[in-house]
């Protein structure tokens, strides 16, 4: 049966400048970058400490999906540390760090425009 999630799909339109940017500045490490022909590649990153990855590949006919909102959210232990530690590396941050009943979440972009949530309890 299913056990786990093993990577969520990141549109990109520059796979380099995605590499980059998931490596340097969020500090991911590259799992497998590979050839898939038509001058794109396989790039899937591991994120330290989680058994979930990331892989930065668009397929064909969902280039729409680039610069869109990522339908899930990145867990941090404490998102106003990290987000310090971020904007410090260059991360954009459309939202600022903010406390909710729920939790503590800020919103930040890739260089594609993809937005992204940034949680904690």
């Amino acid at each position: 049966m299913i056990k786990k999630l093993k990577f969520a799909g990141i549109p990109t339109a520059d796979q380099d400048r995605a590499l980059a940017f998931w490596t340097e500045k969020m500090g991911f490490k590259v799992a497998t970058d590979q050839p898939m022909g038509g001058g794109k590649r396989w790039i899937e990153l591991s994120i330290p400490g989680a058994e979930t990855g990331i892989v930065l590949f668009t397929p064909e006919g969902h280039e729409e999906r680039i610069g869109s909102f990522f339908n899930g959210s990145l867990a941090c232990d404490d998102v106003e540390y990290t987000y310090r530690q971020l904007k410090e590396r260059g991360v954009e941050f459309d939202k600022e760090p903010q406390k909710q009943a729920w939790g503590t979440f800020a919103i930040f972009r890739d260089p594609d425009g993809n937005s992204f949530v940034l949680g904690s309890k």
